[in-house]
């Protein structure tokens, strides 16, 4: 597989018989929505999250769910003598086994997690997005030699910026164009304005974790980690999430790709316009 340059002419794009893109930035900011249009235009949707659902935190997942399920004494029943099993189905556009698992830090009475366990499954998600990224330059070769397809997107979770492994930027970044989706002013206060209506279970980068959750317990006089109401510390910490990123994200593009605005990507309705606005953004950087 003929490997490009991080940085390509427009020419050099146009040759690229195999184009294959990486789609980074925050959850809602679209890279899913286009995704979906190039699926219909011969390009290869690889889903990291659905890779590390299916594959990497598949058996955790699971083995979660079934510790729940063995609390219920007909259901402990049914699974000790195989007359019941448990399985994921988990979607591209179903991914909510693996959110329920990451869990939320707090009070075990409102579905919290302990600060040990959560970090538990911080550390396996982790390890799991490093795992999924390292297996992109296989499934490539697989969406051609397997399943035909001309082209490959690869669309990675918003903790890309967070996993401090640069070998993985390194390689995504040797294989594919990375391409930044870099929020407006407006739209960023629309995903922070839905995260704070209905938060949901995050990655966090081991210390901006730490110096988070001191700050909160601080501010709210909250002593004990078994005492934080789950879903008010998520609400409370992830503008600041969000913030922090943004630098992240930029950095990896400057050094390894290129910008786009959601704005720019709203306009996208087919593949063609996809292209269009990569030859600009090229042109633009370049």
């Amino acid at each position: 597989m003929r490997k490009w340059p991080v940085k390509l002419s427009t020419a050099e794009f146009r040759d690229w018989e195999h184009k294959s893109v990486t789609l980074m930035g925050m959850s809602g900011v679209g890279k899913t929505r286009l995704s979906n249009i190039l699926r219909s235009s011969d390009w290869f949707h690889y889903s990291g999250d659905y890779r590390i659902g299916t594959r990497y935190l598949d058996e955790p997942i699971l083995d979660s769910i079934k510790e729940q399920a063995m609390q219920v004494p007909l259901l402990r029943d049914l699974l000790r003598s195989d007359s019941i099993f448990i399985r994921n189905n988990i979607t591209v556009d179903h991914l909510k086994p693996v959110s329920t698992f990451m869990g939320m830090l707090g009070n075990p009475e409102e579905g919290g997690l302990s600060l040990k366990e959560f970090t538990h499954r911080q550390q396996l998600h982790r390890e799991a997005e490093i795992a999924v990224m390292r297996d992109v330059p296989a499934f490539m070769r697989k969406a051609q030699t397997i399943y035909g397809y001309r082209h490959f997107i690869n669309d990675v979770g918003g903790s890309l910026c967070e996993l401090d492994e640069p070998s993985v930027i390194e390689l995504i970044a040797e294989h594919t164009l990375i391409l930044y989706i870099r929020a407006t002013e407006l739209d960023e206060e629309k995903l922070i304005a839905r995260a704070l209506a209905d938060p949901k279970p995050l990655y966090y980068r081991e210390a901006f974790l730490d110096e988070q959750l001191a700050e909160y317990m601080d501010e709210r006089k909250i002593a004990y980690v078994s005492l934080i109401e789950p879903q008010d510390f998520a609400r409370w910490v992830f503008p600041r999430l969000f913030r922090s990123r943004i630098p992240r994200y930029e950095k990896i593009a400057a050094e390894h790709g290129y910008t786009v605005s959601t704005d720019e990507l709203s306009q996208v309705e087919n593949e063609s316009d996809f292209l269009d606005l990569l030859e600009h953004v090229i042109e633009r950087e370049s």
